[in-house]
């Protein structure tokens, strides 16, 4: 009877050991050498002499019993399936479709679209992207390697300050800032993840510079402060939510000071609201992921899919597929966003969410321009542009009913 009792106990201790929440994070630096042309969006890259701040590939992996997740955040205005997709076959212990890649969306990297011209050619440094590729996978697997038992904070406030405005309807953005930070059992924070719709074009692609843009001072600001390694995920910034450079006299600060400014202003706010969230000693994790598919009815969008030699496999003449996921962490709730959705659908897609601790991860696991409403869809004279860009009017609304379907299958974040 009491070896009986013995093993009993023992399998238990070793269920409740197995089952421990986890976390880690790495990073590499993706910044070119030489410096590469930056892309602010479609069309040429503009040549770059000069950096300010280093482009990185960041990730946090996190881990509860079967469940391993990684979350990677890239230093560029996009970053496609096709991309993701190489790397998620160089990484091991992880479930391809359980690797989240987003990017930061800065308008001062190199074009990882390979946009093509009008006569099917591109500019693009292949090269560097499969580099870039191969270092993402190295990133996520060392995080892997160095998974340890943590805790974590999760919180959700309104960040505060000139951060951010709607430069088509000043008030219409959501001044939201979604923080967690996993840390370790000795109490030291091994990262903090900041999740917040912005623009990071304060530089943007015609000055010259390469540079994450308002992301590496938030990562300094950070990690200066003893938060661990620091990552951003942009939210639902699309038409047209960007940095508040805006000066008095009518003009803008776009400068790599204004960048310091906003950057350093955005990592307190999220230092702020995170800092008297309840630790969570062993909370659950969950992830979920289907295929949703868009019809592409933009001729200039076809055009990009059809000529780009980056090739998405999911393309089709008149059709794209892509990747949608749901996590839950804790308390907290994530979607993630293949795009740049316009703030209205951010904003209904979280009171819909079944949580007080909504997360959108913008421009994940691909980057199809923009998303809008069938009702906002080429609407207003301000939409033209997003209208054009984007894949078509039912864009927005296949994705919200995919997404609300994907949060009404799921269970309940706890």
């Amino acid at each position: 009877m009491k070896l009986f009792a013995y093993l009993l106990s023992f399998l238990a201790t070793f269920n409740v050991v197995a089952q421990d929440f986890k976390a880690a994070a790495a990073l590499r630096n993706i910044t070119p050498n030489p410096l590469l042309p930056a892309s602010g969006g479609i069309g040429v890259p503009k040549k770059t002499t000069e950096k300010k701040g280093e482009l990185f590939a960041r990730v946090l992996v996190l881990e509860k019993g079967t469940t391993r997740v990684a979350i990677v955040s890239v230093d560029n205005l996009g970053w496609s399936s096709v991309l993701g997709n190489r790397s998620r076959a160089l990484i091991k212990g992880i479930a391809p479709e359980n690797v989240l890649i987003g990017c930061t969306h800065t308008h001062s990297g190199p074009d990882a679209y390979a946009f093509p011209d009008q006569n099917g050619k591109t500019s693009a440094d292949l090269n560097y992207l499969e580099d870039c590729v191969k270092k993402i996978a190295e990133a996520v697997n060392e995080a892997v390697s160095k998974l340890e038992p943590a805790t974590l904070k999760i919180a959700v406030g309104e960040a505060k300050g000139k951060i951010a405005y709607n430069y088509y309807a000043d008030q219409l953005y959501d001044p939201r800032c979604g923080v967690i930070q996993a840390v370790s059992k000795a109490g030291k924070p091994i990262a903090t993840l900041v999740n917040y719709a912005i623009h990071p074009e304060v530089i943007g692609s015609g000055r010259g510079i390469m540079s994450p843009d308002l992301c590496g001072p938030l990562y300094d600001r950070i990690e200066a402060k003893g938060g661990g390694m620091a990552l951003f995920m942009n939210g639902a910034q699309g038409g047209m939510v960007t940095a508040d450079t805006r000066r008095e006299a009518g003009t803008e600060a776009n400068t790599w000071e204004e960048c310091i400014r906003i950057g350093e202003l955005l990592a307190d706010e999220a230092l702020r609201i995170v800092q008297d969230a309840p630790t969570l000693s062993n909370p659950a994790l969950y992830s979920t992921a289907r295929t949703i598919t868009f019809p592409v009815d933009s001729d200039l969008m076809k055009y990009i899919l059809q000529n780009s030699p980056l090739k998405h496999p999911n393309a089709k003449p008149n059709e794209v597929s892509t990747q949608l996921n749901l996590l839950n962490i804790g308390p907290a709730q994530v979607l993630t966003i293949p795009g740049e959705a316009l703030p209205n659908i951010g904003f209904y897609l979280k009171r819909n969410m079944n949580t007080k601790y909504p997360f959108l991860f913008g421009l994940t696991n691909d980057a199809f321009g923009y998303m809008l409403t069938k009702v906002d869809f080429n609407s207003f004279k301000r939409y033209e542009y997003v209208s054009r860009t984007s894949l078509g009017e039912m864009t927005g609304e296949i994705y919200i009913d995919q997404a609300l379907k994907l949060i009404k299958e799921s269970p309940k974040p706890q």
